[in-house]
């Protein structure tokens, strides 16, 4: 089992900044992907940003400039910093791991969420 543990979510004003940090902990052989989703009130989980092998990474367009991930591999963490924040930006906030585990099967894990919330 992988488990994923999200944090630093928080209420903060519009232009403000946060860091979300998560961790993936367990039997893990290898993590091909980590990456942030986000969920608001009435609508779908939606990617926010994701590293692949840390190398390759994805933006959704609305984060772009403003959002950077960065991901240390030996930790198996990767961090989401979030800059000029706007109150669309408000939702809970997930990690999310894939791999391989130790016993050789793929693993698709999912943090528990963490809430941002931006006032305007």
């Amino acid at each position: 089992q992988v488990q994923v543990v999200e944090s630093g979510g928080d209420l903060v004003q519009a232009g403000g900044s946060l860091r979300l940090s998560c961790a993936a902990s367990g039997r893990i052989f290898s993590i091909n992907t980590m990456g942030w989703y986000r969920q608001a009130p009435g609508k779908q989980r939606e990617l926010v940003a994701r590293l692949t092998n840390g190398r390759s990474t994805n933006y959704a367009d609305s984060v772009k400039g403003r959002f950077t991930i960065s991901r240390d591999n030996a930790k198996n963490t990767v961090d989401l910093q979030m800059n000029a924040l706007k109150p669309e930006d408000t939702a809970v906030y997930y990690c999310n791991a894939v791999g391989m585990s130790t016993r050789f099967s793929a693993f698709d894990s999912w943090g528990r969420g963490t809430q941002v919330t931006v006032s305007s």
